[in-house]
């Protein structure tokens, strides 16, 4: 994997790497773990830092009511749509310093190579700061991106609880994000495309020592939450017959979702039980109350929404066998995006240009590109990351597979905004 250049443009390596440890740095845990939950003390301090190395290199920066922050190079023609790219800062407790990190830090990069190179773009580049891509605190991720989108709606997104029972309109407000959540949304042409730099957050790129990975498309993501209530009692003194064990129910439950993506028919469907909390929490006590969350996706609807189906029945067949109720509560159930194919032929021909190995290929995590395919024409350029890992202190992207990726985003950054 040899060094990449595209048009005589220099990617500021040490530059780059330097602000990606900047960044980790504003984390509650010391580093290398990264923990930055939407608008805490930490992601108004990134936000902050942000904005200062925008305006530095000569950039707009404006904040919608919901927080996605905007960094805007105004084009010569700046009444035509944008071209926009961009992905997240805000991190999972725990987390790594380069998932959605290495899309924003890097766009910026990308931008301010392609104007130090003397680019004069005819289109506005805009790099957006997705709010809330992760569901930390409100349980939904992609939350900025889907009111954008309008998938998701003010009147959903102000019903958001935090963990400690904080509205979304308390915590955005607080945060300096005020106005209608309304007017998040975006309007038809807003962007003439949308193109996301990210990790692979997968071993495949890495493993074939291949650079680029050009997403075709992205999986269809589904969560619901189960709500299940038995009967507690004496752990000595309720024979086993008359129990109503809801913790009982919640673990074939569980059995089954993995049965139901292990037999869907598509080799891309995955089901993971991610989230019981069971109650009263005590050895000697059976348990009545269950909470467990459930994350389901595939690229494939059709299968995914079967596979659904079948936990669906199963769900309710366990219960009653077991004289257990069940209160089903989807979380999210958002269809695939398919990439726009012009913009996987452009990302191919750039990563080409740039003398980059590269392979077609999904993206089973989902981004807010799921969310931005519904604005406008949308792509993803993948790099490798070490063994695929993700969401983890040892989350790690070479400076030479990031600066590959920014070569290639720049490229296509530069190719859109000049049409």
């Amino acid at each position: 994997m040899g060094t990449a250049s595209l048009g005589g443009m220099k990617v500021g390596v040490s530059r780059l790497d330097r602000e990606i440890d900047e960044l980790a740095a504003i984390s509650v845990h010391p580093a290398p773990a990264v923990t930055r939950v939407i608008f805490s003390p930490e992601d108004l301090s990134a936000r902050e830092w942000l904005t200062v190395l925008a305006k530095e290199a000569g950039f707009l920066v404006r904040q919608d009511p919901v927080g996605n922050l905007f960094i805007r190079w105004e084009g010569s023609e700046p009444c035509l749509p944008a071209v926009a790219t961009g992905s997240h800062t805000d991190a999972i407790p725990n987390a790594g310093k380069y998932d959605g990190v290495v899309g924003v830090l890097g766009g910026l990069e990308a931008m301010r190579v392609l104007k130090e190179g003397g680019h004069v773009p005819k289109r506005s580049i805009e790099l957006i700061m997705f709010t809330s891509e992760e569901p930390t605190r409100f349980g939904i991720g992609c939350l900025g991106s889907r009111l954008m989108a309008g998938t998701t709606s003010p009147e959903q997104a102000q019903a958001l609880r935090d963990p400690e029972g904080r509205s979304l309109d308390e915590l955005r407000e607080a945060a300096g994000c005020r106005g209608s959540l309304g007017a998040v949304k975006l309007s038809t042409g807003a962007y003439k495309a949308f193109v996301e730099l990210h990790i692979e957050q997968g071993p495949l790129l890495e493993a074939a020592e291949i650079d680029i990975g050009v997403v075709e498309k992205i999986a269809a993501p589904s969560a619901f939450r189960l709500l299940l209530k038995g009967q507690g009692g004496h752990a000595g003194a309720v024979l086993m017959p008359g129990r109503k064990d809801a913790f009982l129910a919640a673990a074939e439950i569980a059995l089954l979702v993995e049965k139901a993506a292990l037999e869907s028919g598509s080799p891309d469907t995955v089901g993971t039980t991610g989230l019981v909390e069971v109650k009263p929490g005590a050895i000697n006590s059976i348990p009545c109350d269950v909470k467990m969350e459930v994350d389901f996706r595939d690229t494939n609807k059709e299968a995914r929404d079967k596979a659904l189906a079948r936990i669906g029945d199963g769900t309710h067949a366990i219960c009653k066998r077991r004289g257990v109720t069940v209160d089903w509560q989807v979380i999210n159930q958002d269809p695939p995006a398919l990439c726009d194919p012009s913009l996987v032929a452009l990302v191919e021909a750039q990563a080409a240009k740039a003398g980059c190995t590269q392979q077609r290929m999904i993206s089973r995590a989902y981004h807010d590109s799921l969310f931005m395919a519904r604005v406008c024409p949308t792509v993803m350029i993948f790099i490798p990351c070490y063994k695929g890992y993700s969401h983890r202190p040892d989350e790690y992207s070479s400076p030479e597979a990031i600066a590959k990726g920014v070569t290639v985003l720049a490229g296509c950054l530069k190719e859109l905004s000049a049409r």
